[in-house]
């Protein structure tokens, strides 16, 4: 018989401004006990080094999250050079060093080059799989496995600071941008190795930075809306973003009221949708409730694929 989970069915996004020197995972268990929600899951590990928006999805909004995965991101970078390590961060062994002789023209030139659709080579120190495992549980032991080179584009990159040995770069790349990898590849263009000295993820999709808080932010919230042992739930729960805010990039379509039972059972259904055919966000057309997600055939029919449990 399978374990009933503990804690609160909630569903919704909180944007966590996660801080230096933790995990996304422990940073996702904070979240969910403040929230006493009984499920929760993060939208791309931040490196423990690294700072930033980390969008955290309870409940139902689950569901969503390789939305997220898949959104643009957009990081404030300092590279180190002079130095290259094993990691392509502080972290790691350094491998070489050598003197910088760069100007700010090569400087420029080299971050311009990055610009638009390229290939790149995941770092060993990544999370991504292979055989099972991930990158980085090889990388530790010295072994180097091989790896695809992924499609990334790179939106815009500018330089905002360079100062001696350091540069300051302001990126704003696709899904499956390794920023550490990015850094080591500029490094070796120049001629002098670089690391990552510092990666602070500004944004991912459109979520509104203002929205996002510190763990330590949301402890003392939550502290001041506590009464003895009685915490004020919809205060907390105010905090959070809609489940289709991680959806939001996707056309809407509406399902009619007469249809609504049949859709919610995963049934496909004739609608009066004229969006292009492809993957929707679909609300009951009399209560505006978010459904889930559905593909739209080229005939208006919605077939559901990631559907909230109990909308209506």
């Amino acid at each position: 018989m399978a374990k009933s989970r503990k804690g609160r069915q909630i569903d919704g996004i909180f944007l966590l401004n996660k801080g230096l020197g933790v995990s996304s995972n422990h940073a996702l268990q904070q979240v969910r006990r403040l929230f006493n929600a009984s499920k929760g899951g993060h939208t791309g590990a931040l490196d423990p080094l690294a700072t930033g928006m980390l969008p955290i999805c309870l409940g139902e909004a689950t569901k969503f999250s390789q939305f997220l995965l898949d959104a643009d991101k957009k990081y404030s970078v300092t590279a180190k050079l002079g130095i290259r390590t094993t990691t392509s961060d502080a972290d790691g062994e350094v491998v070489e060093s050598r003197p910088v002789a760069v100007t700010e023209a090569q400087l420029l030139n080299a971050i311009d080059s990055f610009k638009g659709q390229s290939k790149q080579v995941p770092s060993m120190f990544s999370a991504l799989k292979y055989q099972g495992k991930p990158l980085y549980h090889y990388a530790r032991q010295g072994i180097d496995v091989p790896r695809e080179a992924r499609d990334i584009e790179i939106f815009s990159i500018r330089m905002s600071r360079f100062a001696g040995d350091e540069v300051a770069m302001e990126v704003h790349c696709s899904k499956g941008t390794y920023i550490r990898s990015l850094v080591d590849d500029l490094g070796q263009m120049l001629g002098c190795g670089a690391y990552v000295s510092r990666l602070d993820r500004t944004a991912v999709a459109d979520y509104p930075v203002e929205r996002m808080m510190t763990i330590e932010a949301l402890q003392a919230f939550a502290e001041q809306h506590k009464s003895g042992e009685e915490i004020d739930w919809s205060a907390l729960d105010a905090l959070l973003l809609p489940m289709d805010t991680a959806v939001a990039s996707l056309p809407s379509c509406q399902v009619p009221v007469e249809k609504l039972s049949y859709f919610s059972n995963g049934n496909p259904v004739q609608t009066a949708c004229c969006q292009a055919p492809g993957q929707v966000r679909a609300y009951a057309v009399d209560t505006g409730t978010f459904l889930g997600v559905a593909e739209l055939d080229s005939e208006s029919r919605l077939a559901p694929k990631r559907l909230v449990v109990g909308a209506r």
